[in-house]
């Protein structure tokens, strides 16, 4: 099926704003899910594209595709429609759950329940990531690059600043020869 953008910046708005209702444990899946899978606004490969793109660029990563997307969509106004829908509710209950936290954060059971969210946002985090390599299956240079970031960055915990410029100049070259 043909991704077919929002029609509305009214749908827009409610996508993202579903998109930062659903997002404890991180944004990054149920923006996926939602744009991809869900309303088919995007194709898989585009979407990790525009996530790939919004990485680069300093900010949260699904913030700055709200703007890409939204001003790409509807101009200036979608894109701050898209941002807006996005933080909305976020902000709200991040207030509200601060004010909880502050007055029962030291009790164990409180502790014990942070932590476990932790680590379902970590597993929410790497079935995204999985999802987002399947296009690059079929490009067993981006693949390798892909790997080869993730090694430098997670097990030899290089800095970003060294790795993401030697790798988007590899990226660049590779495009470039139509590896990518």
């Amino acid at each position: 099926m043909e991704p077919s953008p929002p029609r509305t910046l009214a749908e827009l708005f409610l996508g993202f704003l579903s998109i930062g209702a659903r997002a404890f444990g991180g944004v990054l899946p149920w923006a996926h899910r939602l744009m991809v899978e869900e309303r088919r606004w995007l194709a898989p490969a585009e979407f990790a594209e525009v996530i790939a793109l919004c990485q680069f660029l300093p900010g949260p990563n699904v913030g700055n595709a709200a703007v890409v997307l939204g001003r790409r969509w509807f101009g200036w106004r979608g894109a701050v429609v898209a941002f807006l829908g996005l933080m909305a509710l976020p902000l709200v209950w991040v207030f509200a759950l601060a004010v909880l936290y502050a007055g029962a954060g030291a009790y164990p059971l409180v502790k014990a329940l942070v932590a476990g969210v932790g680590v379902a946002g970590g597993g929410l985090f790497i079935g995204t990531a999985i999802k987002l390599a399947r296009p690059l299956a079929r490009r067993p240079w981006g693949l390798a690059l892909a790997a080869a970031c993730f090694a430098l960055l997670a097990l030899a915990r290089l800095s970003l600043f060294a790795v993401l410029p030697v790798a988007a100049l590899l990226a660049w070259f590779a495009a470039r020869r139509g590896w990518l």
